[in-house]
């Protein structure tokens, strides 16, 4: 059998290889590919004769995937699979695993730098010194007391409403399931909108996320409140908040994650509003949280390859 990890995985080649190697014992060729496209026939090209692919972020269409007649398997080397053919993939009998759990750290830790940029207006205040400037005009705020709702309590929100506990924070919940965390008041999303001061998302991509807020949403929330999402970009309405920046209905916001992946055009509606900080899908981006999905991608092959997969997808 053939695995092709078809793009750089974020841990250097010789590192990756070796923990590949010693995660599969021989069980398997490994080819590697070290640069990223995005072309189909490329792609194609390099997927054709796979039994398992390995890839990350990297659009993976039908249109590649019906030219891959060997596929058996897919160890995708992130939580999301909404850029995956998944419809495709049920219909051909293609496992899909994805590497949960290995940004949780990163990407709640990433909240609280955004907030804490917003709040006490970080990015100003290193402007002010290299401009010769002093403190005017840049006080700031502080989270200890702020109402904090966490919008998804999965394993990144449930760890991003723990650290805003420890900021002393009051945390609010929002979940389509019920949940019941300790220390968070779990409440409906129109009430966490209306009531928090920060206002963070964490939750997956699909039909029932995709616009959830939008302008109504943005509507309810307090005119000095921040909006930070390192979801998934479709989550929000970008015009809309862009809208509700420049009218001063909100506060702020902090956006890593737009409808495509950065590099993000200059015309982008978000990129011309006050009080926002963007930051180009760095979220889950840590050497930590990179080392650990490359071992969860690994491991997932030898799962598969034992006939017990885990972190089954779709």
């Amino acid at each position: 059998m053939k695995l092709v990890i078809i793009e750089p995985l974020g841990v250097e080649k010789e590192e990756l290889l070796k923990l590949a190697e010693e995660t599969l014992g021989g069980r398997i060729e490994i080819v590697y590919y070290d640069t990223r496209v995005t072309d189909t026939d490329t792609l194609a090209a390099r997927a054709e004769d796979a039994d398992i692919l390995a890839f990350s972020n990297l659009p993976f269409k039908k249109e590649v995937l019906e030219r891959c007649p060997k596929l058996k398997m897919i160890s995708v080397a992130f939580t999301g699979v909404d850029h995956v053919a998944m419809d495709y993939c049920r219909e051909r009998g293609i496992l899909v695993c994805n590497c949960a759990g290995y940004s949780n750290t990163a990407v709640s830790e990433l909240v609280f730098g955004l907030a804490l940029s917003l709040y006490r207006r970080i990015i100003s205040c290193n402007e002010a010194v290299r401009q010769e400037r002093d403190k005017t005009g840049l006080v700031g705020l502080e989270l200890e007391g702020k109402r904090f709702g966490v919008v998804g309590m999965g394993a990144i929100g449930s760890r991003t409403a723990m650290l805003a506990k420890a900021f002393g924070c009051e945390v609010y919940g929002y979940n389509r399931s019920p949940k019941h965390p300790e220390g968070v008041k779990m409440t409906d999303l129109d009430t966490l909108l209306s009531e928090c001061d920060i206002v963070s998302l964490h939750v997956p991509l699909n039909d029932g996320t995709r616009g959830m807020i939008g302008p109504r949403e943005l509507a309810l929330m307090k005119p000095d409140a921040l909006l930070i999402n390192t979801a998934r970009g479709p989550v929000v309405d970008s015009r809309a908040l862009a809208e509700a920046l420049k009218e001063g209905r909100l506060g702020g916001a902090a956006v890593d994650v737009f409808e495509s992946e950065p590099p993000i055009p200059a015309e982008h509606p978000l990129l011309h509003c006050p009080n926002l900080v963007a930051t180009p899908h760095v979220a889950f981006a840590t050497k930590e949280a990179l080392y650990k999905r490359a071992v969860i991608v690994f491991e997932n092959i030898l799962r598969f390859l034992e006939g017990s997969p885990q972190n089954v997808v779709g």
